[in-house]
């Protein structure tokens, strides 16, 4: 009976150790991909301007040429690496929330897609696990479909930082870059737009669900332009994850965000997670909420190589109405109640 009393004891440790281990490498997983989002690109350059002014300049110099002649290779569908994209981190940084993705209908390989994602939220972190990584299982869920995160061109200006994220399939989300992919590219694409971009990040809080979606009809053109069908994707939770200050239209803190937004392409935000030792403090770490991103129907598209506005305003309608019932389809199944309703500005 006491070697038993004993045994007992010491699973009961062990696994309490190991789910305190699990916590931890949960909590450094978000930690490196928060910095790596705020610090990473920057810090980068300076190291690499540093190292020119050393006795290791040959390095930086070399790497340097390589970025001058590998420049072009984020607008023609990056490097994508499945070795990252399977990385054992980004399981951890899954179960943190943790993030979960839901499939509701079979995508074709035949078809080029566009998919909407909404909301923005403050750093897209469903965006990036759901569709940057394997960590949910995309590829599983959507065999023959390569996943195309779409983020600020700037980014790929930034040295080392530009070559982490095309590892994960992540792509500028301009013009040129778009086209390419959708018509170049083969079919089985699938470009994820997170609609809403700076300006949405803006409004987002815990406990509002919104999309700044009314006048963004550039991603319906583009659809048009290459026949790509379109798919609305509503990522419940996205917003509970960080508390923001929201500064009132009118303001000078939002004069700000709007001049930042016009000319760099990003709003700054003030807001805050949780501490790194304890919830109870405040952070960077976003709050372990959970985040349930929907994959929706997705919506026929004709090719037209010059949509009319009309075109452009009826298909923008149907993506809006669609939007819309997958967000009252599935509220109610995670965590929202039957009269909360989606507000589209």
């Amino acid at each position: 009976g006491t070697g038993s009393n004993i045994l007992s004891a010491l699973q009961d440790l062990f696994w309490l150790l190991k789910s305190k281990v699990e916590k931890q490498l949960q909590i450094i997983s978000v930690l490196q991909w928060v910095l790596t989002f705020l610090i990473m690109g920057i810090a980068c350059t300076l190291i690499l301007m540093y190292i020119l002014c050393t006795d290791c300049w040959a390095i930086a110099a070399l790497y340097l040429a390589w970025l001058v002649f590998d420049w072009n290779t984020p607008k023609k569908g990056g490097r994508r690496s499945q070795w990252v994209r399977n990385w054992a981190i980004w399981r951890y940084f899954r179960d943190y929330f943790p993030i979960r993705l839901v499939k509701t209908h079979n995508l074709l390989t035949t078809r080029n897609y566009i998919f909407g994602y909404h909301p923005h939220g403050i750093m897209g972190l469903g965006a990036f696990c759901n569709f940057s990584t394997e960590a949910t299982g995309v590829g599983q869920k959507f065999p023959g479909i390569r996943p195309y995160l779409a983020t600020l061109a700037g980014n790929f200006r930034m040295p080392i930082l530009r070559d982490y994220l095309m590892s994960g399939g992540i792509c500028p989300v301009n013009r040129d870059s778009i086209d390419y992919i959708l018509s170049k590219n083969g079919s089985g694409n699938a470009i994820i737009i997170v609609v809403g971009g700076a300006a949405e990040s803006l409004n987002c809080t815990p406990g509002k669900n919104s999309v700044t979606l009314k006048n963004r009809k550039g991603f319906v053109k583009l659809a048009l332009r290459h026949g790509a069908d379109l798919v609305p994707v509503y990522s419940f939770g996205e917003n509970e994850v960080y508390k923001q200050v929201i500064f009132e239209e009118g303001s000078w803190g939002r004069w700000v965000q709007k001049k930042f937004q016009k000319h760099i392409g990003f709003a700054p935000c003030i807001f805050h997670g949780r501490g790194l030792f304890s919830s109870n403090t405040w952070g960077l770490l976003p709050y372990s909420k959970p985040i349930t991103t929907v994959v929706g129907e997705p919506i026929t598209i004709p090719k037209i190589d010059n949509p009319s506005q009309k075109d452009v305003d009826f298909y923008h309608s149907m993506y809006v109405d669609s939007l819309i019932k997958l967000f009252d389809k599935y509220k109610s199944k995670f965590g929202l109640p039957e009269t909360e309703v989606l507000e589209v500005n």
